[in-house]
């Protein structure tokens, strides 16, 4: 008899727990649905990079430059989306608006390797479908994120790498330059300077030197994720990569979930910082599965991944994205990221600086 009632004890106690661990997830649901509210039917927000980023530095001619350019950027992606565009279109063409400026680190304005030659990277994914596109160490290609999308929609594969991925940009008739095409003389003077800054410095302690060096040379990538009135969204990004960059090192822009991850659930971002710690944090996608497996709201879950998981880590960046209901956010940990938005009643706005909004 005692045995029995012990039994009935236990069954007791464990429904009980079990039922009140579900009560509270029944009940956190609920609040997430009831704040879940459509807040903008489309939306597009960009990146053009992130890192020490400070007023005193910046003339006011450059600064007007970058804000012009990254309004020129977004509202080619608003009007795609105000017309009823896909968000794939919208991030395609307002990125390539980026990738054609020599104010950014992708394209036109890619950042030089150590071998004083331009490797470029970029991806792009469908939030609707998973599908996605990515392409690195590409030298021939004026818009990597068009190649991105050919990867994605034109081939088995989701990423391609090197002399094969410029191979299939050809063969998809997407636009092909001279590498002189990539040749700035901002991007190279930098290179300089970091060669030299490395000549002064690798006698002393090598592993010390490189870490310094690339420090400042890591920023500069641009990205854009969108909402499209179809309820879709999509995220992408490109880059030169580092400065100084050797042995064919890949960042994060082309690795899904690390530099660019949509999914109609949940969010579209794209990430922009110190390539290595984002691929070790999987940045996008985990801002994604904060919001879907614990329930965080995307401004909740961009801050705990970019303020707190990146820097524990010993990386320093940001990020930009849209969720499923429009909600966007610019979250990043560094002085300053070049950064904008617009909403579906066509309101615009534009950031450089940590603290001064634009």
């Amino acid at each position: 008899m005692k045995s029995y009632m012990y039994f009935l004890c236990l069954c007791f106690v464990f429904f009980s727990c079990k039922n009140e661990e579900e009560l509270k997830v029944y009940s956190k649901s609920k609040a997430i649905e009831a704040t879940a509210t459509q807040t903008n039917q489309f939306a597009i927000v960009i990146h053009g990079g992130a890192g020490t980023i400070l007023k005193e530095n910046m003339s006011k001619e450059d600064e007007a430059a970058y804000k012009l350019k990254l309004e020129e950027a977004i509202r080619v992606g608003y009007e795609i989306l105000k017309n009823g565009g896909s968000s794939l279109d919208a991030v395609e063409q307002t990125i390539h608006v980026m990738e054609n400026s020599p104010l950014f680190n992708a394209g036109k304005g890619a950042v030089f390797t150590n071998a004083g030659t331009n490797e470029l990277d970029a991806s792009i994914m469908d939030g609707k479908t998973l599908n996605a596109g990515a392409s690195a160490g590409t030298r021939t290609v004026k818009n990597p994120i068009s190649l991105a999308r050919a990867v994605m929609e034109h081939s088995p594969h989701v990423m391609l790498a090197g002399y094969g991925a410029d191979v299939f940009a050809k063969e998809q008739g997407l636009e092909i330059v001279d590498s002189m095409y990539f040749y700035t003389e901002d991007r190279m003077n930098s290179l300089k300077r970091v060669k030299r800054y490395e000549d002064e410095k690798k006698a002393d302690n090598k592993t010390a030197f490189y870490d310094a060096t690339i420090k400042d040379s890591k920023f500069g990538t641009v990205g854009c994720a969108a909402l499209d009135k179809h309820g879709n969204l999509a995220a992408g990004t490109s880059t030169g990569g580092m400065t100084n960059k050797r042995w064919g090192r890949v960042g994060d822009a082309p690795i899904i979930g690390a530099g660019t991850y949509a999914n109609n659930n949940t969010c579209a971002v794209s990430s922009t910082g110190w390539g290595e710690f984002f691929i070790r944090a999987m940045v996008a996608h985990d801002i994604s599965a904060l919001m879907d497996y614990k329930g965080f709201t995307l401004q909740e879950a961009a801050k705990e991944v970019i303020q707190k998981k990146v820097p524990e880590l010993g990386g320093d960046g940001g990020i930009i994205a849209v969720d499923k209901n429009g909600n966007m956010v610019m979250e990043f940990n560094t002085e300053g990221m070049y950064r904008a938005t617009m909403n579906d009643k066509g309101e615009l706005t534009i950031g450089i600086y940590k603290d001064i909004e634009n």
